[in-house]
């Protein structure tokens, strides 16, 4: 008897909740990948056309398309061979089939990555890392934003001292947010400016906090000193706090992305990933890429330039919105 590939069963918890379907971030998640989505479909359709089998010329077709993609080359390959031990001997052509597989397999590679650290109830302290332009600043105004709408009382801290426009950027946003921003001078030590919002914070019954970083990857052995005495500040003065740290990585770069996430992981613990920039580019599957060659677990996307427009990642259905 023919035996198929088994459709994956998730946990409730790795499901997409129906409340966020409600509130449209489905229709965000597919408008973000939808230029990748298209791209793909229509260059696996082309690859199997007029082809009668699943033959070896098909797959390696398959193998170059989603290397193109930005899914990464060991993903890739490790989906290939996939699809090449479970397909059977002269099995026909079946592009939804093909589809299906691929979905089922990116997602179990997705959810092979080491899980988030999600803050819980308690009071956070949130270190956003990632080189000057990815939309870091950005992506804080929004994480800002979602977790002021939730019912949390949010603080910024301004700790990228190493330049005066980072500092009244994010000032903007607090503005525009109603949120606090503690900030000292170009110059500043961040750690000062950490210490003073973890102050703050306590005073003013906040328990969420953002922590801007400089982005001077080329400068590694400072940036690492830097990222360490921010870290013994608030080992020190938030004992028992959550901590985590979250790297924000341009999606628009594609492998550079990788090579950027690699720099920050050899010189400061990175926890999670938050994907920047998913709202018009065809290089969606880097969040495979980021998922299985960097072991690196990916919390968030930003699919638009709204403020709302930063959706939690769930692997089931990222699978489904690139290749579904």
């Amino acid at each position: 008897m023919d035996s198929q590939p088994p459709s994956i069963e998730l946990a409730p918890e790795l499901e997409f909740p129906a409340e966020e379907r409600e509130k449209g971030f489905w229709k965000k998640l597919k408008r973000g990948l939808r230029m990748t989505h298209t791209e793909m479909i229509e260059k696996i359709s082309a690859a199997v056309e007029g082809r009668k089998t699943v033959d070896e010329e098909t797959l390696e077709f398959l193998e170059e398309i989603l290397i193109s993609s930005d899914i990464g080359v060991e993903a890739a390959l490790e989906l290939v061979d996939t699809l090449r031990r479970d397909t059977r001997p002269q099995e026909a052509v079946d592009v939804l089939k093909l589809r299906e597989r691929l979905v089922d397999e990116v997602a179990l590679m997705l959810l092979d990555a080491p899980r988030p650290v999600v803050a819980g109830d308690g009071p956070t302290v949130t270190l956003v890392v990632g080189v000057n332009g990815v939309g870091k600043t950005t992506s804080i105004a929004k994480l800002a934003f979602r977790e002021r709408e939730r019912g949390a009382k949010v603080l910024l801290a301004a700790a990228d001292t190493f330049r005066a426009a980072a500092i009244e950027q994010l000032q903007k946003w607090g503005g525009r947010l109603g949120v606090d921003v503690v900030a000292q001078g170009q110059g500043a030590d961040p750690a000062a400016v950490v210490f003073d919002a973890i102050q703050a914070a306590r005073a003013r019954g906040s328990n969420r906090i953002f922590v801007d970083t400089a982005g001077r990857l080329h400068n590694k052995d400072n940036l690492m000193n830097e990222l360490a005495k921010i870290d013994r500040v608030i080992e020190r003065e938030a004992a028992g706090w959550q901590r985590r740290t979250l790297l924000v990585l341009d999606a628009t770069t594609g492998q550079n992305a990788l090579s950027q996430a690699q720099g920050f992981a050899d010189v400061a613990r990175v926890d999670a990933v938050l994907l920047a920039k998913l709202d018009g580019t065809a290089k969606g599957g880097m969040a495979v890429a980021v998922a299985r060659e960097l072991r690196l677990p990916v919390l968030y996307l930003g699919v638009g330039e709204g403020m709302e427009d930063l959706v939690e990642f769930h692997p089931r259905e990222f699978a489904s919105a690139l290749l579904g």
